[in-house]
């Protein structure tokens, strides 16, 4: 047989019939093929079935999640573009007709991260910034929300070392700073790490892109990096459970190259400037690759796509229509142009030394059509795959509550009171991440005003403004196992708080929700108590959720990651002169507490740490957390306070520690009479703020409490005394520790960490 023939023969197996255990193998149930086959009206073929599968697979399709996803408010006046898109689009300057917006999206990389920790967290790096600048958006933030198995789990710490490095390899090298990360440790990420990746662009409103392919006869172009055999299955492994060794599946993590994204990033912009002249719609290549991209183009439009594969720009030989219309090599987007166009394009994308390839074109049958070697070797109807997927209504039940803590489990808490603040001040999941920040260039295109070691949110300015945005990614997970409806909820909470303590404004949530198998009921009533626990949230707060994420089965043999849905909320701040960096703190400064003080330690980081999922969680009031945070929000702006930070994970005694930590001050603290020591500095139940002001300004900031009706409290000042101190009122309970021997224990936690295993268990 000749090379030729033998080159056929490999085509030719695309198109070879196949069975119910074919797609068994790759996701799909046999009540799933058997629709498939009644949806085509024949059994698909191999390339057919591959792209059906991926199409249909959980982290495409939402087939779990979106009968109840429909829940979240997603509307409202500053809502440009909402979820189904590449990103969310929300107005920053609704005052000028064509002012600024922005775009951004949180998205997983959770399974490829855990088989292969640097290209998995660089690669989902990679895809969200693709996300936000499909939409015609330049990137200029990003943040991530990372979780880790026990920090004595002999895989922690090269999971840790490889998730750090490749976020800051990949988003240092294209040039964006990462202005947030958070790092979290629980034997229930064992064998499922999280890495939630978030990007935020700032765009024109009046140039907003979107992904359609509209305009028969107008020319389908491959533009970016070339295409190869990684990340093949990548969205299907990423739908599915993970076993013990798993790390056989490296062949379906992507490779990133960030300096072919920047390159593509800047062709990308400029041929958006030339506006309509050029370009019709475009999108990234990102999970199932050509798959997604041909078939939601032409779905949204209502058109059909016919691409001839032998066109794709290809890095390696003897690729078959299924291995390139299922591979996920990066840096790569789809876009329709306008016909007579194509040099024109050509023509930008060759200024940046990138592939740009008609590959097909537009047609009006509402099919997606495929042809390699002169063969037809896909037939399908691109709607009803990319939006009647199946729809299950999950069996769910509400997962068990906590047992109650009993009176062996706080007798520790409280015979030992300062061990018991030492523990919390010293766990790896609170201590400082400094690490893990000098990792990342969080200063690159100068649009940084504050990061995450400097403040409760991070803050970078609108580019030729005063306006800046206010950005938070958060989620309290042990909250979400003891109540999943009030842990969503509070997550929504964290981050609004946070952007209002930098004086923002909320005005859009993305988020990430991160479950094990929906096909386990009780998992299941997670994610429907969660999902409603956001809504709750976001309606009461008036924030609308524009765009974000769903990734299920985060479980190994059976055990599931703590239920984590991440939260990114964004705000807007009208001047940033007037929201003073917390850098200028000085001794003498006060320390004050706004809103009523915890009733209990139910529910705290202090607990579980000594007693697990044991306790309740208390119900927050949205609306006095509301009338709060507007009370935040205007002390911040109005010049009254130098600082504002909620006090959330570890209670107030975390936070104390963390203002003066990051002040190089010391801080000493006393409750208000008649205050539990315990509760009071551990406690989490309530929303509370501290914020510091100076001794000008502390009856100002009084009179505006009483005035709004919220509690204010005196708790202390900042100064230069060697040791961190917390006491009641009586000064009978008291934390003293050197301050300085404190914060190097902390500061050492997670380079010790990453250096090689610890002796020490995860908080």
């Amino acid at each position: 047989m000749s090379s030729k023939q033998k080159k056929l023969v490999a085509l030719l197996a695309d198109v070879d019939a196949t069975t119910v255990e074919h797609a068994k193998e790759m996701g799909l149930s046999p009540d799933e093929f058997d629709r498939a086959t009644a949806l085509i009206g024949r059994v698909p073929n191999k390339v057919e079935l591959g792209c059906i599968s991926a199409m249909w697979s959980e982290h495409c399709s939402y087939k779990s999640s979106r009968v109840h996803l429909r829940r979240l408010p997603t509307t409202g006046p500053r809502v440009l573009v909402g979820p189904g898109e590449n990103a969310g689009v929300v107005d920053v300057e609704p005052e000028k007709a064509n002012g600024w917006a922005v775009a951004f999206k949180v998205e997983s990389h959770n399974h490829p991260s855990y088989i292969e920790p640097y290209q998995g967290a660089a690669t989902g790096v990679g895809g969200i910034l693709r996300d936000v600048f499909t939409m015609g958006a330049r990137p200029i933030a990003a943040m991530n929300l990372l979780r880790f198995g026990r920090v004595d789990h002999e895989k922690t710490p090269a999971l840790v070392d490889g998730v750090v490095r490749g976020i800051g390899g990949y988003g240092n090298c294209f040039g964006v700073p990462t202005v947030w990360s958070t790092a979290e440790f629980d034997r229930a990420y064992d064998g499922n790490v999280l890495v939630n990746a978030f990007a935020l662009g700032v765009l024109q409103k009046d140039a907003i892109w979107k992904g359609n392919a509209s305009g028969v006869g107008n020319p389908v172009m491959y533009v970016g990096a070339k295409t190869g055999r990684d990340g093949i299955h990548g969205a299907t492994m990423a739908s599915d459970s993970f076993s013990e060794g798993q790390e056989q599946e490296r062949p379906t993590v992507q490779v990133g190259d960030p300096f072919k994204e920047k390159l593509l990033v800047e062709a990308c912009l400029e041929l958006f400037a030339r506006g309509s002249e050029l370009l019709v719609g475009i999108q990234d290549m990102g999970a199932a690759g050509l798959t997604s991209s041909a078939f939601e183009m032409a779905s949204r439009a209502g058109s059909g796509v016919a691409l001839d594969l032998d066109q794709v720009p290809m890095r390696e030989t003897g690729m078959t229509a299924y291995e390139i219309m299922l591979s996920e090599s990066q840096e790569r987007m789809l876009l329709v142009a306008q016909r007579g166009k194509e040099a024109a394009v050509r023509a930008i994308f060759a200024k940046w030394d990138l592939d740009c390839t008609v590959v097909g074109a537009v047609t009006d049958d509402g099919l997606v059509r495929l042809t390699r070697g002169g063969v037809e070797v896909c037939r399908l109807p691109a709607a009803p795959l990319a939006d009647e997927a199946p729809r299950y209504e999950r069996p769910h039940v509400p997962p068990p509550p906590p047992p109650p803590l009993s009176r062996d489990d706080t007798r520790a808490l409280l015979a030992r009171p300062a061990d018991a603040i030492r523990d919390v001040l010293l766990s790896p999941t609170l201590a400082p991440k400094t690490w893990v920040y000098r990792q990342y260039d969080r200063e690159v295109g100068a649009g940084t005003l504050m990061d995450g070691t400097q403040a409760s949110a991070a803050l970078v300015r609108v580019p030729g403004t005063d306006k800046a945005v206010a950005m938070a990614l958060c989620c309290n997970s042990r909250h979400c196992s003891l109540d999943p409806h009030e842990g969503a909820k509070r997550a929504v909470v964290e981050g609004y708080a946070r952007v209002a303590a930098v004086g923002a404004i909320a005005i859009g949530v993305t988020d990430c929700l991160n479950y094990g198998s929906p096909q386990v009921p009780e998992q299941m009533g997670q994610i429907v108590a969660g999902v409603d626990g956001i809504a709750e949230a976001c309606r009461t707060l008036d924030v609308p959720v524009v765009s974000g994420n769903v990734s299920l089965y985060n479980q190994t043999d059976d055990k599931a990651v703590l239920p984590t849905p991440t939260v990114g909320v964004v705000g807007v701040v009208d001047d940033v002169h007037k929201v003073a960096p917390a850098q200028g703190l000085k001794a003498g400064d006060v320390l004050l507490r706004l809103g009523e003080p915890p009733t209990s330690v139910d529910g705290s980081f202090a607990v579980w740490q000594h007693a697990g999922r044991k306790g309740g969680l208390a119900k927050l009031d949205l609306s006095s957390t509301t009338a709060l945070c507007a009370l935040v929000r205007a002390l911040r702006t109005g010049g009254n306070v130098l600082d504002a930070r909620p006090v959330l994970a570890g209670g107030l005694a975390t936070t104390i520690f963390e203002v003066a930590r990051q002040c190089d001050l010391v801080a000493r603290a006393t409750l208000p009479e008649g205050e539990d020591f315990l509760t009071g500095f551990l406690g989490e139940d309530r929303l509370t703020f501290l914020v510091v002001v100076d001794n000008q300004g502390i009856d100002a900031v009084r009179a505006r409490c009483a005035a709004a009706g919220i509690e204010c409290a005196v708790l202390g000042s900042l100064g230069v005394a060697p040791s961190f101190r917390l006491a009641d009122a009586q000064g009978e309970r008291v934390f003293d520790a050197d301050f300085k021997a404190l914060v190097d224990a902390a500061e050492a936690i997670v380079p010790a960490l990453v250096s090689g295993p610890r002796a020490r268990s995860a908080s």
